[in-house]
């Protein structure tokens, strides 16, 4: 029923379409991210893009990639898409030689539970770098 592919966020059609989506599932509650840096995916269901996912090099942890979003539009949430979207860029962290994944959330309990079930590890890292009340998350991949 659905599909998730590694895509080149560098391509016009596909850059569009990772920013559509960001619209659509953070509103203007984040700014859009740079979809030429890192390694982003798309989840279809059929032949449309329905939810995305994106990781880049950490600049707060050491040998690590920063999961800096994943967003998946309402009609689809309860199908497992964030899980299955972080399996994939957990392995091609592996690929890269990444020994961990960093990421955040703030006041998204269905993002945490999901970090949960991934095996996902509350940190406190050295220097926050968002809201008071934000939980950050690290799960070694090695």
């Amino acid at each position: 029923m659905y599909r998730i592919r590694e895509v080149d966020g560098q391509d016009d059609e596909i850059a569009d379409a990772l920013a559509d989506l960001h619209r659509l599932t953070f509103f203007d509650g984040a700014p859009v991210p740079e979809f030429d840096h890192g390694h982003w995916w798309l989840a279809f269901h059929e032949t449309t893009p329905i939810a995305f996912a994106g990781v880049v090099p950490s600049t707060r942890a050491i040998n690590a990639g920063y999961f800096c979003r994943v967003g998946v539009l309402r009609k689809h949430c309860g199908n497992a898409l964030q899980l299955r979207l972080m399996r994939a860029l957990e392995s091609r962290a592996r690929r890269i030689g990444w020994g961990c994944i960093v990421s955040d959330t703030t006041d998204n309990l269905a993002s945490a539970n999901n970090f949960i079930r991934a095996g996902y590890w509350l940190y406190r890292p050295q220097a926050p770098w968002a809201w008071p009340n934000t939980l950050y998350w690290r799960k070694s991949i090695i």
